[in-house]
């Protein structure tokens, strides 16, 4: 075969491969027929035999096979990649409706009927080991003292409920001698509407606003297993009642509330003669003849500090005219400063009264104060905290005529959750009431949530 036929079936072969490759990639054409163009680039004494040239064609069939294959596998790679984005779209579909029904309060997992409603409580157990001067009185025992829920549910954003059901000493029984006999108590049980960002209207059964405790009083808030006898003598606490308030709180830190309710109904005779924690009605069938009026005015504008002074009226003391007790007027005056680990606690608290019976039996002024200087610090990264506390209290009987030491110790494994152990020192002011002077070793545990 001469130089010219060879060249005429080069090109004839050259035609074929060409063809084939432009029906798969214009990139793998132009490899081949650069690939050939070079091979065959020279002088004609070089021209490849044919066996030579069908060997280049077989190189130029598998590099065409592995585009085509590169090919797919990009197609196929940007096809997954197309079905993933779908489907992570498709999830976050899904999502985004699952919180806005959780928005809606639509969430499966919980009824619409209660998707506004709360529940919450505390309690508290205590040991008490108390040895009194005449020995009589000397009392080793443990007391579920306070088991209690609090229920609160929104209407909307401007109404809500709020309630607290307490159950006192583990149960409530009526017994002759009296013992045994818990209470089962409702403490709160009221309504409130938001006037605007700053005003409230309250309407119910609530706590009267006074005190440090009375409002608060979670055991995981305060020092001591029992709580302080100021706010148990003179602010009778826990103290509720029944009527309607108002109340304003400012950016500044000033806050006042104003409520009327109804009042005590001290008794006149017999052993709780004019002692104001007996006049306590706990708004069950309350003689509502004669209402009271309690406004309060705090402070809290300065960092680590609150102040709060509270002016209380009843109308009539008693309830009943002509009985010798008639209008009282209790003030309270309070403040807490905490600096870095150091806090102080301090509330005096003074009644008025008015009626001869009562100036004649000389209960007619009931003074009580307290200061409670604490420190605290971190066990194992636990807070801790040791206090010392003074009270001097001057009440209606002459067992509430006393002072009182008392250091102790609180332990929070976790903010809501609180250990305590102190030790009370009692002195009372008359010589008659000495056999009541006593020394106590208490242990506690309260939780909140």
């Amino acid at each position: 075969m001469g130089i010219i036929d060879i060249r005429v079936t080069i090109y004839i072969m050259a035609m074929f491969i060409t063809e084939s490759i432009m029906k798969i990639t214009r990139r793998a054409l132009l490899c081949g027929i650069f690939s050939i163009f070079i091979t065959f680039a020279g002088s004609a004494e070089s021209t490849p035999s044919i066996s030579e040239i069908w060997k280049l064609v077989q190189a130029q069939q598998e590099e065409i096979t592995r585009l085509k294959q590169a090919l797919a596998n990009t197609l196929q790679s940007a096809q997954a990649q197309k079905q993933k984005a779908q489907l992570t779209e498709e999830r976050l579909d899904e999502t985004t409706e699952f919180v806005e029904n959780l928005a809606k309060n639509d969430s499966p997992s919980k009824s619409s009927a209660f998707a506004n409603t709360s529940i919450g409580g505390y309690g508290e157990l205590h040991y008490n080991n108390v040895n009194t001067e005449g020995s009589r009185k000397n009392t080793k025992q443990a007391d579920f003292h306070r088991y209690v829920l609090f229920f609160e549910h929104e209407f909307s954003d401007k109404w809500q409920f709020y309630s607290e059901f307490e159950l006192e000493h583990a149960l409530s029984k009526d017994t002759s001698d009296g013992s045994n006999s818990g209470e089962v108590e409702l403490e709160q049980a009221y309504l409130q509407t938001s006037l605007n960002d700053e005003h409230y209207l309250r309407s119910g059964v609530f706590l009267v606003p006074i005190g440090i405790l009375n409002e608060t009083h979670e055991p995981a808030t305060f020092y001591g297993v029992e709580r302080n006898d100021v706010e148990n003598i003179i602010i009778p606490g826990t103290w509720w009642e029944a009527g309607a308030a108002v109340g304003g709180h400012y950016n500044s830190g000033l806050s006042w509330d104003f409520a009327v309710h109804t009042g005590l109904q001290t008794p006149t005779s017999g052993g709780s003669a004019f002692r104001i924690r007996s006049g306590r009605q706990k708004v069950s069938k309350a003689n509502a003849d004669n209402l009271a009026y309690t406004f309060r005015t705090s402070y809290s504008g300065i960092p680590g500090l609150s102040l709060s002074a509270t002016l209380h009226h009843q109308t009539d003391m008693s309830q009943f005219s002509g009985d010798g007790l008639g209008s009282a007027n209790l003030i309270s005056l309070q403040g807490i400063y905490s600096w870095e680990a150091l806090s102080i606690k301090t509330l005096w608290s003074r009644w008025d009264m008015n009626g001869n019976a009562v100036e004649l039996a000389g209960a007619d002024k009931q003074t009580g104060w307290y200061i409670e200087p604490a420190w605290t610090f971190k066990i194992k990264e636990h807070k801790t905290g040791i206090y010392a506390r003074y009270e001097d209290l001057n009440a209606a009987r002459g067992q509430d005529q006393f002072d009182q030491w008392e250091i102790g110790m609180n332990y929070w494994p976790t903010e809501s959750v609180v250990f305590k152990i102190d030790y009370r020192d009692r002195d009372h002011d008359l010589a008659v009431e000495s056999g009541r002077d006593f020394k106590a070793f208490d242990l506690g545990l309260g939780y909140h949530f």
